[in-house]
């Protein structure tokens, strides 16, 4: 509450209350109750002038959930009851969890689904959360342990990469893995050189735009090839994988991609000025066009080929979502595949590269789409956990390796 941009949004869930009928609809609210360590107290004012906001506008919250640090004293949610019109059952603590998947159970307890159930006339099987708690519990005991090195340029601030960082921690439930994930700022590897990533158990590089930091990625790309460390490439991460294989093994100097030198002799990575997206239209582009409007966006199925890495993760087709305007340069794949580099998925109309693969590496694969979009906490994504599983198995190795010397 508060903000003028809300306010249409605010308007329009008060007119669908009248309209749907109050027992077809329940607004819960969620309010901060701030903690002032100075004083020791909790302050339940800033919600009550929220709901007081909100019932001069017509909308009479049923339930109020409140995010503070620690669960509410019962005093203190009789007191925000009595002066919000709600009832104390249906004042929710909403108290910070060391894990976000915690949180189903907290408001299970709390009986939260039953109060939405009731309110909306709804009659339910009691609520089954054996799935969340096994989860929560393969978290908290995992069985092993891995060190992921994520090289990007944003790693300053985490939360831009926020579904990578889940669906690799997804992956690591599913695996019975610790993930420690190591930010690693590319620029700085370009700066300092890749010591920091010897004893890294895998190397994921994730998708971008621009030119600063590239260098740094095709560094850690490089050591990823050739020490055998299991590789991720999302995105940007497969083309610039494919351009670092370009120039240090086929041998193609100066090979690029046209988004950061216009002039490049071997322009590995291009853009693509026409294609069909899904529903069967032709869309263009050109270097001029909007940034955001042109590019490759949404899920599109491509077929998978057999006795491939990819066939083994994903199975005959993948469905991935995309969200990018170059892609690998098909009149330099030819050169790419005579060295060891394979492509095992093409999109149906255009023989795009979805995915491409090293089979003489023990885990090296870039896609061009981005997985981490449908990673699920009760599920995973196969080609996290299989990217995981890779790293835990290198992990191994070099344990072993190390033994023996």
């Amino acid at each position: 509450m508060g903000d003028i941009e809300s306010l249409p949004f605010l308007e329009a869930i008060r007119q669908m209350g009248l309209e749907m009928g109050r027992d077809n609809v329940c607004y819960i609210h969620l309010t901060l109750v701030p903690y002032i360590a100075s004083a020791g107290e909790i302050k339940t004012k800033p919600t009550q002038h929220s709901v007081k906001e909100l019932r001069e506008i017509g909308i009479q919250p049923d339930s109020l959930l409140c995010r503070t640090l620690q669960p509410l004293p019962e005093d203190e949610r009789r007191k925000i009851a009595l002066f919000c019109n709600v009832q104390k059952e249906a004042v929710i603590s909403a108290w910070d969890v060391d894990s976000i998947y915690k949180i189903p159970m907290m408001l299970h307890e709390q009986m939260l689904d039953e109060i939405v159930c009731h309110k909306l006339k709804i009659l339910a099987r009691a609520a089954d959360l054996s799935a969340w708690r096994n989860l929560v519990h393969a978290q908290e005991n995992p069985k092993h342990e891995v060190d992921i090195a994520f090289v990007g340029k944003y790693v300053d601030l985490q939360d831009s990469y926020k579904s990578l960082n889940e669906a690799l921690r997804h992956a690591g439930i599913h695996t019975g893995a610790r993930v420690n994930i190591h930010y690693l700022d590319s620029e700085e590897i370009e700066k300092t050189g890749i010591t920091v990533l010897e004893k890294m158990d895998a190397i994921l590089v994730p998708g971008g735009f621009g030119q600063r930091g590239t260098e740094g990625k095709m560094r850690a790309i490089r050591h990823a090839r050739e020490n055998g460390v299991p590789y991720l490439g999302i995105c940007l991460g497969m083309q610039l994988a494919t351009i670092e294989f370009a120039r240090n093994v086929v041998g193609l100097a100066g090979a690029n991609s046209t988004e950061f030198d216009r002039d490049t002799p071997h322009p590995v990575v291009a853009l693509i000025t026409e294609w069909l997206d899904r529903t069967g239209r032709i869309e263009q582009r050109t270097e001029k066009s909007d940034l955001g409007g042109t590019m490759r966006l949404g899920a599109q199925k491509c077929p998978v080929e057999k006795d491939s890495l990819a066939f083994s993760i994903y199975g005959p087709e993948v469905n991935e979502r995309h969200r990018h305007r170059y892609e690998v340069n098909n009149v330099y794949v030819p050169q790419l595949e005579a060295k060891g580099y394979k492509v095992s998925a093409r999109t149906p109309s255009e023989k795009l590269p979805e995915i491409m693969e090293l089979p003489a590496h023990p885990f090296f694969v870039g896609v061009q789409f981005h997985p981490e979009f449908t990673s699920t906490p009760r599920d995973g994504h196969p080609l996290f956990k299989a990217f995981v599983a890779a790293a835990l198995k290198h992990r191994a190795g070099s344990k072993l390796r190390a033994v023996a010397a």
